[in-house]
């Protein structure tokens, strides 16, 4: 389908996302109809001007647009199964996080109810939606990403990932993948620095600026990666990487030592296949997804 910039747009699901996506339709002009599975939850928005049905048959009828953004897969099913029939012919836009395999059923099952199928992925919180600072990732066909794509820029940088409708998932859980490990690897540092008193506040001052700074690592190591070659100059080897005394460190302030273990876990494994001369990166061989094969 093709959108013009005033094009009327259902939303479904007003979490904090969800309804940070209806607002910034709503503050765009564009004609909005929300719904909630709790109807109080579209209060605020009504009182905007949306238009706000209890019946999500409705809801999903007063556009040929819909964008979900629900809880999970499951939600999907359980609020669009018994009106998905009442779509034909117009979009459907997932914004709702899921697996790749998961966003791939649901292409296929909305293609089965002649529904057309864009999957995507907030790279944003609520607040940035409407802001340049947002970002949100989509995939499925070019050809509805392009129609629609007037009414998704509304809400931040739309970036287009290709027609398997899985990608858009699966690059935004890797991304969220680095962030949590991050996020556990500072936690497990503030703990192991917390056994001697230091507070939280007083580690993440310290921790910012030596983490920022060695994120300029990951376009070096990324190069190695893609370079195949992991005994170029420039690397810190297996052999000297190796984190067991981070570990044993940590359990002898009574820390757990799972984050840094995980990664010595690696390592090691690398090490008793006659690679410790080789740079760190090449602990990615055994997490790529023909690991057996590479190894």
């Amino acid at each position: 389908m093709t959108t013009t910039e005033g094009t009327g747009v259902t939303v479904l699901g007003l979490g904090a996302m969800g309804s940070a996506l209806a607002s910034a339709l709503l503050d765009a002009g564009h004609a909005t109809t929300v719904w909630n599975r709790t109807p109080a939850r579209a209060a605020g928005l009504a009182a905007r001007g949306a238009a706000a049905p209890s019946d999500i048959a409705e809801a999903v009828t007063a556009h040929p647009l819909v964008i979900a953004c629900l809880l999970d897969h499951a939600s999907v099913h359980q609020s669009l199964d018994a009106v998905i029939g009442t779509m034909r012919g117009g979009a459907l836009v997932n914004l709702t996080t899921t697996t790749p395999n998961e966003a791939r059923e649901l292409a296929g099952w909305a293609a089965a109810h002649g529904v057309d199928y864009l999957d995507g992925a907030i790279m944003a919180t609520p607040p940035m939606i409407g802001t340049t600072e947002a970002s949100i990732l989509y995939s499925g066909p070019r050809e509805v990403f392009d129609g629609v794509r007037p009414v998704l820029d509304r809400w931040g940088t739309s970036t287009y990932d290709g027609a398997d409708p899985g990608l858009a998932s699966l690059f935004d859980l890797a991304l969220l993948s680095g962030m949590y490990t991050m996020f556990a690897g500072f936690l497990h540092g503030a703990a192991m620095a917390g056994s001697a008193g230091m507070t939280a506040t007083e580690f993440a001052a310290r921790a910012t600026p030596f983490l920022s700074a060695m994120t300029a690592g990951f376009a070096h190591d990324a190069a190695v990666v893609d370079g195949g070659d992991y005994t170029v100059p420039g690397q810190q080897s297996l052999d000297f990487s190796d984190l067991s005394h981070i570990v044993r460190a940590s359990e002898e302030q009574g820390v757990a030592p799972g984050p840094v273990a995980a990664v010595q876990e690696l390592i090691s494994g690398q090490i008793a296949q006659g690679y410790g001369a080789e740079g760190f990166a090449r602990i990615y061989e055994s997490l790529r997804a023909d690991a057996e094969v590479a190894r």
